[in-house]
This record gives C-alpha cells, sequence and structure tokens, in this order.
C-alpha cells in the first residue's frame, strides 16, 4: 500500500508528528499546500492542526482525494483527546470541512498538540485572549475540565506532545491499512 502523509500546521506539532509518522512508517510527506495531486496513493492520511473549529488543510486535500483512496484524519490541538465530549466536538466541526461522501469512510484519530503564547501571532493571540477573559469570568459550576486546564495555563508554554501516543496510533493505523487492504483483496 502506498502511503501519503500531509500536515497542515500554524506552530509546529501537527508537522512534528506527521514527520514523526512518516519517518516511523517510511511514507512519503508533504505539506497540504504543496499537494497538487494524490494521484497513486493508496491512503492519505492528514495531520491537521486545530484552529477555530477546522483541521488546517483538511479541506483542500479532502478535495483531491479519488473514491478508492483510504482517508485518515489525525487531529492535533489542546484538547483533552480522552475526553470524549471534546473529540465529539472536534467531529463535529472537521465534519463541516469535508463532503459527506469521504466522511463516511474517513478514519479519524487524535493527538494533543503544544501552545506557546510568545509564539502566537497577532490574531491568534487576540483569540485566546478572549477566550481566557470569557472562561475566567464563568461562573464556577459552568467550568469543564478544559477550561479550567486553558485557565491555569494561559500565557505560559504547554506541551502535550507525546511521541508515544503516536507510535501508539501508527500501530493502530497499520492494524486498519492491514485489513482495508486485506478486504480489498477479498472482494
Amino acid at each position: 500500500m502506498k502511503i501519503l502523509v500531509t500536515y497542515g500546521t500554524q506552530y509546529g506539532s501537527a508537522r512534528h508528528y506527521a514527520q514523526t509518522f512518516a519517518k516511523l512508517t517510511e511514507a512519503k510527506i508533504l505539506p497540504y499546500n504543496e499537494i497538487k495531486s494524490v494521484c497513486g496513493y493508496d491512503c492519505v492520511i492528514h495531520f491537521g492542526a486545530l484552529y477555530a473549529g477546522g483541521a488546517l488543510g483538511l479541506k483542500k486535500v479532502a478535495s483531491l482525494l479519488s473514491e478508492k483512496t483510504e482517508f485518515i484524519i489525525v487531529t492535533v490541538g489542546l484538547a483533552d483527546v480522552q475526553d470524549e465530549k471534546n473529540t465529539n466536538h472536534i467531529r463535529r466541526s472537521i465534519q463541516c470541512q469535508i463532503p459527506k461522501k469521504i466522511w463516511d469512510r474517513a478514519k479519524i484519530y487524535h493527538l494533543r498538540g503544544a501552545i506557546d503564547y510568545e509564539k502566537l501571532n497577532f490574531k491568534h493571540r487576540t483569540m485566546m485572549a478572549l477566550l481566557y477573559a470569557k472562561a475566567k469570568n464563568l461562573p464556577e459550576e459552568k467550568k469543564d475540565a478544559e477550561t479550567r486546564a486553558m485557565i491555569e495555563t494561559y500565557g505560559k508554554r504547554v506541551s502535550f506532545v507525546d511521541d508515544d501516543s503516536l507510535r501508539k496510533l501508527a500501530d493502530t493505523i497499520y492494524v486498519d491499512l492491514h485489513d482495508f487492504s486485506k478486504t480489498e483483496t477479498l472482494n
């Protein structure tokens, strides 16, 4: 199976994961904005940083897929991916970015990224300041774990990047791809 790893990153976490994954699997890798075609690939795995309700580069990569191309989406963001409420919210957001026929066959995984407030551009710094101000003023009973974590880490450098979770994900994806290949040859 010929695999292409793509990524959309703003500050580097999605790129880090994509590069590490590509090394582990010996797959070709390209940033989403350099991709012209995905012809010739059986599977495209897109690592997309989460920003304002979407995965960076996802829409472009999805637009290049054929109906036979296996598609795996790996989101990279700050939200706790062990919290089902968070992953459901992420799924609803990215579902709006791609056509239903691609959504229905895509496999989706989630990884945690990092944030360094000193490196944020003006737009993102402003957006985070507004979110922080809103979260800080919420009554205690309305603050969930994610909101509390954002308040505690605001203005700091925080990294949840975990290469061990990526290795586990690579093992899971490999099994999924192997099952996909087996299904294709049995039909």
